[in-house]
């Protein structure tokens, strides 16, 4: 029996679907929220196997004895599921500097601390895993979402580092990359005003508001579904580093590696010209 750490429990996310996953496995969960009486009623049948713990993931106190709460019921984490997260969306120059830091803070910088609150119990058990909700995002930016493409690249590359330094402890890291998936994700924006800095921008900003919130309750993608490909894919013999969800998403991903190989190849004298000569 594993027990499962998993932040971002927002009712009809991923968070709760990993949470369903686990429960289904046998395991235990620690389910995270920054308003965890809205799981009160998900919580109750399964009793004692499940923890439900306040965590707002921008808070490293909070992060810390959530994390220890969990560790003292459970004796232990083998699975942490860094699902909590968030986008803003405004062009580049444009989005305010406190939407841009609470991007990072939210998407990003929570990565690192959770990591560091939770690996030391699973180095010292020689065992464990990490998944690191990416997002499609993070592989191909996407226009209107600068920000949360940034961390989300941050995101990869963090994972990519990580994956090599912690096997030798025993410590599987996989990163997931979804496309579009019908949580609520997208239902905040149909409620906040634009807030951009830049008019300039304002008829772009807007018609991708307008876009997303009309994506909202459509999105092709079921997490429960993408839950089970992820859980599929610890289970192999030999897991991949990385998991693209969604059909959609897949051909993103897909078309966005066939042109950077295509770009490549076609500037391949330029970047082999850049060394010193050879010497004779």
């Amino acid at each position: 029996m594993k027990t499962w750490f998993i932040t971002g429990g927002t009712p009809g996310g991923f968070g709760p679907a990993y949470a369903d996953a686990a429960l289904e496995r046998g395991d235990n969960v620690a389910l995270t929220a920054r308003r965890p009486h809205l799981l009160d009623d998900w919580a109750r049948p399964h009793g004692d196997r499940v923890l439900v713990l306040p965590l707002d993931v921008t808070d490293t106190r909070q992060i810390r004895d959530a994390v220890h709460a969990a560790e003292e019921r459970f004796g232990g984490i083998d699975v942490l599921v860094n699902n909590a997260g968030r986008g803003w969306y405004g062009s580049v120059e444009g989005t305010a500097d406190t939407d841009v830091r609470r991007s990072f803070e939210l998407n990003f910088f929570s990565v690192t601390e959770l990591l560091r609150a939770v690996l030391p119990g699973m180095r010292a058990r020689g065992t464990g895993w990490i998944i690191n909700m990416s997002s499609v995002a993070g592989l191909r930016g996407v226009p209107g979402f600068g920000y949360y493409s940034a961390a989300k690249f941050a995101v990869e590359g963090l994972t990519e580092v990580l994956r090599h330094e912690v096997a030798p402890f025993g410590i599987n890291v996989l990163a997931v990359e979804p496309g579009a998936f019908r949580t609520r994700a997208y239902s905040a924006f149909a409620d906040e005003p634009v807030s951009e800095t830049v008019d300039a921008y304002l008829p772009f900003v807007e018609s991708v508001r307008a876009s997303t919130v009309d994506q909202d309750g459509r999105q092709p993608g079921d997490p429960h579904r993408g839950v089970r490909a992820v859980v599929h894919a610890m289970e192999q013999d030999t897991p991949p580093h990385r998991l693209v969800l969604g059909a959609s998403g897949y051909d993103t991903v897909h078309g966005q590696l066939e042109d950077m190989l295509e770009e490549l190849r076609a500037h391949e004298t330029a970047s082999r010209g850049a060394d010193f000569p050879a010497l004779p």
